[in-house]
């Protein structure tokens, strides 16, 4: 391709330029920034987070990030503010208002009406001197030396720098509330992420067949059980439901390799003794991670001790938790 060298050199350079600007962020997050997330995690009210233009775009994400993790939070566009929407912010909500200049006209205009509602109000800006910080009762110093766009005009490193501040005030009111992963579970119930937070083995194994023979079950009835059950192996149990070993297709396979006459041959001969086993009560991740690093495709599934079921890979693909 004609243009391929000058494309990654171009690629490789934005990277490095927003790289460089976040490190440059870690000596500029002081003793305000820990005021700020303190303020905002001892009050009672929301965060309310606005901004314009990009700005905007990254306010968006700063408040489903918040709110997704035990903060609540609500974005007010600027310029709609000043036409109406002022009225989302109540008596005890705290403000972040985002700006890379802080002096655009819209913010100028915003400021003072949020002053004059008593609200406290958290700046994310560039420029400490501008309009914004110097009003700010915070500033989270969001500081780009340049965009990287090659002409230093279009959004780019700064709204950068804008989202990771966000992200680093979001993840230590996360650490102040002591926000576990089964609060994050109650927020993100949907999806694959959510169903590796709270989806349980019982929750597959409950719903499959339930294959299970004998230690002196034929090989015959071994065959028509695993067949039945339709999840490629059958657990062999003793009388009181406990589980002894298992039985798979390969299993299966290697004693009709290994034997000419199999009439005679009971579970117990070809079984696999003392299986992987998991609690029913277990979360679903915990058992993909035990059929990867053995292996498996199958796992035995108990209860207090006693046969429950099986849980099969193609569970866990089928869910989306692999």
């Amino acid at each position: 391709m004609k243009y391929k060298d000058s494309i990654i050199r171009v690629a490789k350079q934005t990277v490095q330029t927003e790289c460089d600007a976040i490190k440059n962020l870690i000596p500029l997050i002081d003793d305000e920034f820990a005021e700020a997330v303190s303020y905002i995690y001892n009050s009672n009210g929301r965060v309310v987070v606005t901004g314009i233009g990009k700005s905007a775009n990254i306010a968006t994400k700063i408040v489903a990030t918040l709110n997704s993790t035990g903060t609540p939070a609500i974005f007010m566009h600027a310029a709609d503010a000043i036409h109406g929407d002022l009225g989302i912010i109540q008596e005890h909500d705290t403000v972040i208002c985002i700006s890379k200049s802080g002096n655009t006209p819209e913010i100028k205009v915003l400021v003072p009406l949020i002053k004059n509602g008593n609200n406290k109000l958290i700046a994310i800006t560039s420029n400490k001197e501008s309009y914004l910080g110097i009003q700010a009762d915070y500033v989270l110093h969001a500081y780009a030396e340049k965009e990287a766009c090659p002409n230093n005009l279009a959004p780019t490193t700064s709204t950068t720098v804008q989202l990771v501040l966000g992200d680093a005030l979001a993840i230590c009111l996360l650490d102040l509330r002591g926000f576990s992963s089964k609060d994050f579970a109650k927020f993100h119930p949907g999806g694959a992420l959510g169903k590796k937070l709270y989806l349980r083995v019982n929750d597959l194994a409950s719903v499959n067949q339930k294959p299970k023979v004998l230690a002196d079950s034929s090989v015959k009835d071994v065959i028509i059980e695993i067949s039945k059950g339709m999840l490629g192996a059958t657990a062999v149990v003793n009388d009181v439901e406990e589980i002894i070993g298992v039985i798979t297709d390969g299993d299966i396979r290697r004693m009709l390799a290994d034997n000419d006459f199999i009439g005679d041959l009971k579970a117990h001969n070809i079984m696999s003794s003392n299986p992987k086993r998991i609690a029913n009560d277990a979360m679903a991740v915990e058992a993909l991670e035990i059929m990867e690093n053995n292996g498996i495709s199958q796992l035995m599934v108990e209860d207090e001790g006693r046969y429950a079921g099986i849980v099969h890979l193609h569970d866990l693909v089928k869910e989306g938790i692999l």
